[in-house]
């Protein structure tokens, strides 16, 4: 998955969907695994380097690896980056063929590289080897940009900050938590940002968000108190101010643009689901005569005129009041409860149909867009949200069952991390077939709520445990 990818201080190699990929961990260039790219380099970094990208063919420690020696992957030194040459063309980079033969031996055999000259291979590229200064982060430096890496973030965050201010905050959000203005404005704000680069505010000058703040507020830009103690909102902004009124939204360059149009994924759209009642063996007679058996699927309105049609041709309508149904034996057996069958003869209209539904057995029929309908039986199961208390006296904030909703788990748990500024992980749910969990550490139900209501666009009833969203004051 890209969020996990550590990007090079001369940038990624270029790369075609479908290249074979050495994969390495940050200060050894032996590769711990063989895949092939998912997407060429240019998708990545205009994906802000966001979902699958490689699907992976080989590892170490999996079945292959067993069957042989069981050797651990030998150690490679790291290789100081070659000077930029400016004289070629910025982002081309050439394969060595010593090099390629090279990397067969590391990607096939695992023996250490007999050439010690060059640099590390992926995807017959040549990649330099990311450094492990952490202030380097997932930035890609331009090499004739003389400013620091330092200073390019926070030049970064000040754009993303007036960008949020300017296109997305408004009077009515005010007062607005700090923490949601970072997680749901400012780092949706990707218009502008350089490609390749990712917000990230400790590796800035400030290295908190609150000291970025108090910087924007010395500025007289905003206004932030402490409205319950210990939580910050914003609670006053000067969109008058010369900062604001003169900065300029940066469209996408062509190159971003053109890609994103032919291969950036199709935002996402919730799905039409429609309940849906199926004939269960104890009903049957009641159905039959409208063609219907054992495990036929009807809607509601189906359902109802069925009813009003049975009644009818069987002349079962009270004739002194026709807003009641007698009931003939067939009903009786079919809806009535055992206590009942001697004493209830008639029922209105409204409970005859409301105690059918009941006895009918649940189903639903699932549309998403462009995709034909699917029918499953059983209630919609909800998006569930739940805290837990881990050992270490630590909530987590656990999501189930995206899936069926048309969800990726590994792309929702990539876009918390972002805009909580928190860890997450994706594991398999607990006594669930086929289906993963996303879990999230702190109370992070605020941040899901809004993605997952307000951009998802899902309808509330589908998703329980909101209520447990953190209240105003409260530490999380």
């Amino acid at each position: 998955m890209l969020p996990g990818l550590v990007v090079p201080p001369a940038g990624l190699p270029q790369v075609q969907k479908g290249d074979l990929c050495a994969i390495v961990l940050v200060g050894n260039r032996a590769p711990v695994a063989i895949g092939v790219a998912a997407m060429s380099t240019s998708e990545m970094l205009t994906s802000g380097l966001k979902g699958r990208g490689f699907s992976v063919l080989h590892t170490y420690q999996d079945y292959l690896w067993r069957s042989g020696d069981k050797s651990s992957p030998p150690f490679i030194a790291p290789l100081a980056p070659d000077p930029p040459d400016l004289s070629e063309e910025k982002g081309s980079v050439q394969a060595d063929p010593t090099l390629q033969r090279d990397m067969r031996h590391l990607t096939l055999e695992g023996e250490e590289e007999e050439n010690g000259e060059g640099q590390q291979m992926c995807g017959e590229k040549t990649l330099p080897e990311a450094s492990e200064d952490p202030s380097i982060g997932s930035l890609n430096p331009d090499p004739t940009d003389s400013k620091t890496l330092q200073e390019q973030m926070d030049e970064l965050l000040q754009r993303c900050f007036l960008h949020a201010l300017k296109c997305r905050v408004k009077k009515a959000d005010l007062p607005l938590l700090t923490s949601t203005f970072l997680g749901s404005h400012v780092f949706s704000c990707w218009y502008g940002r350089p490609e390749g680069r990712q917000l990230d505010i400790k590796k800035s000058s400030y290295r908190k968000l609150s000291k970025f703040l108090q910087q924007m507020q010395q500025e007289q830009i905003i206004q932030v108190k402490e409205l319950s103690k210990g939580v910050e909102s914003i609670v006053a902004v000067d969109w008058k101010h010369p900062r604001i009124t003169s900065f300029v939204i940066p469209e996408p360059s062509p190159t971003s643009q053109t890609i994103q149009e032919g291969s950036r994924e199709q935002p996402y759209h919730p799905p039409d689901i429609k309940p849906l009642y199926c004939v269960p063996a104890s009903m049957t007679l009641l159905f039959q005569e409208s063609g219907h058996k054992k495990g036929s699927v009807l809607d509601g309105s189906e359902v109802r005129m069925i009813i009003i049609n049975y009644a009818k041709k069987n002349d079962l309508v009270d004739a002194d009041n026709k807003n009641l149904v007698k009931l003939d034996p067939i009903l009786c057996d079919c809806i009535l409860e055992k206590s009942e069958q001697h004493t209830v003869v008639k029922l209105p209209w409204d409970s005859l149909l409301t105690r059918c539904l009941e006895k009918l057995q649940p189903a639903y029929q699932v549309t998403f867009p462009g995709q034909e309908p699917i029918v499953k039986k059983g209630k919609v199961c909800p998006i569930d949200i739940t805290l837990a208390q881990r050992a270490s006296n630590k909530k987590v904030t656990v999501v189930r069952n995206l899936e069926a909703y048309g969800l990726d788990p590994c792309t929702v748990a990539a876009t918390l991390q972002q805009r909580c500024q928190a860890s997450t992980t994706v594991t398999p749910a607990p006594g669930a077939k086929d289906s993963l969990q996303v879990q999230i550490q702190g109370n992070q139900i605020h941040h899901l709520g809004r993605l997952l209501l307000e951009e998802y666009q899902l309808p509330r009833k589908h998703i329980q445990g909101l209520e447990k969203a953190p209240k105003p004051g409260k530490k999380k």
